[in-house]
């Protein structure tokens, strides 16, 4: 009876400090895993002489506790120890002896210098290693915000504006947070009295270093060949960017009134360039769609159709649309045949087609004398063989071919035809067809 009064003694006792555990009622850990009979603090030696070294990073080399790994893993809880966590005091972290009253989240330890702006979840931009954040271009990817171009090499604080420079407020994605400034100021042109849209991609590059464009939506009017021009300002010279005519005459009035090849102001030619002329620099190639109502360009014309001045020396008005109106020169100027002294007519195309002066034709047999047909068909080689006076169509040779050396025989061919004469124009007179009949 006497001796089971210490055993149920120690027994109660012991129950006692299970109760009244310091680490809380669901610490279930045997306290010699960590105090000795010695007394409840854990020495300093002991952590000390009893662990390997273990390398933290490539400035920081620590120790690692042998106690801590044969008796408590805390990886095992749902915070490992990792980096600069791994060398901090347990009671840095664990400010009462109840370890599940310890909090993971990083505010619960450490001051959020940023204010709430960037979110509680530091892991988000920092690591355990140190606070340096080394991966910002890919945390402005991931918030929709890619840094390219000016923004990969403008520093943070060109955007987050702060007086502590550690708040970084959201600012928002669109361009017009931080480039209204610029928007506002901008006069080639003026976005605002133009009304251009705030988001400046629309227009500019992402990718670019400056304000430089060839992203314009200018559809409505094609800015190609002649109108490919960098300077706005060349055409909207009013600063209005909404209302600027697309009427030819509104920018080229000038080139219309100095025109002289032709001459536009004095023709009134209609102020419709495009009716004439393509974007094409320089304003060639022309072309003037009705022209054939007055004179169709064709063959040797059409080569020629963007020349104006070629047939309009200057008057658009009393052009001559015949043949001998243009080509007079070219009729005078001829000489195998002579056109002129053997009067041949002035309508070129009588005998020339539109394409080029050669091959011609000739209505020799029909008019004159069958010299592509009949007994003179391949007879002859050159005109001057039968034309024999140079220059001279009017007079024809019959007798210079047709030789007769026997008069005797001649004359008896010819004895019953009266006034008979041994002449070229008797010889046509009596054979216009060049037969014997």
């Amino acid at each position: 009876m006497y001796r089971l009064s210490p055993i149920i003694l120690l027994l109660g006792l012991t129950i006692n400090l299970f109760a009244q555990n310091p680490h809380g009622a669901d610490f279930k850990m045997d306290c010699a895993d960590c105090h000795t009979s010695d007394g409840w603090e854990i020495p300093a030696e002991f952590w000390k002489n009893n662990t390997p070294t273990k390398q933290i990073n490539s400035e920081t080399t620590v120790q690692e506790s042998s106690l801590s790994s044969r008796h408590f893993d805390h990886n095992a809880t749902k915070f490992s120890l990792l980096g600069q966590h791994y060398i901090v005091d347990c009671r840095g972290c664990h400010q009462s002896l109840v370890f599940s009253e310890a909090r993971t989240e990083c505010v619960s330890c450490h001051t959020d210098m940023h204010s709430q702006t960037v979110g509680a979840d530091c892991d988000r931009c920092h690591n355990s290693e140190n606070w340096l954040v080394d991966d910002i271009t890919q945390l402005h990817y991931d918030n929709g915000f890619p840094l390219l171009g000016a923004h990969a090499i403008s520093s943070c604080y060109d955007c987050h504006k702060s007086a502590s420079e550690l708040r970084f407020d959201r600012i928002g994605n669109d361009c017009i947070n931080c480039h209204l400034d610029e928007y506002s100021a901008s006069t080639n042109p003026n976005h605002t009295n133009a009304g251009y849209s705030t988001n400046c991609i629309e227009c500019h590059s992402i990718n670019g270093f400056d304000w430089s464009t060839e992203n314009i939506n200018h559809e409505f009017f094609p800015l190609t060949k002649g109108h490919e021009i960098e300077n706005c300002a060349k055409c909207h010279t009013s600063g209005d960017y909404n209302n600027t005519s697309t009427d030819c005459l509104s920018c080229h009035q000038a080139d219309y009134n100095a025109s002289i090849n032709p001459s536009h102001q004095n023709q009134n030619f209609p102020t419709d360039c495009a009716s004439c002329h393509t974007t094409e620099p320089e304003w060639n190639p022309a072309s003037f769609t009705d022209h054939n109502n007055y004179y169709a360009l064709n063959g040797a014309h059409a080569n020629i159709s963007n020349d104006c001045a070629t047939c309009h020396n200057g008057d658009y008005s009393t052009t001559p649309n015949t043949c001998v109106g243009c080509h007079l020169d070219n009729y005078n100027n001829t000489n195998n045949p002579n056109h002129s002294s053997a009067q041949f007519p002035t309508d070129c195309e009588s005998c020339h087609s539109e394409n080029d002066w050669e091959p011609s034709t000739f209505d020799h047999d029909g008019q004159y004398f069958p010299i592509y047909s009949g007994k003179h068909r391949e007879a002859w080689n050159q005109c001057v063989e039968c034309h024999t006076i140079a220059g001279n169509f009017s007079t024809f040779s019959c007798i210079d071919c047709h030789e007769h050396s026997n008069q005797a025989s001649l004359n008896d061919k010819h004895s019953e035809i009266s006034d008979y004469s041994y002449t070229s124009l008797s010889c046509f007179t009596c054979h216009p067809t060049g037969n014997d009949d």
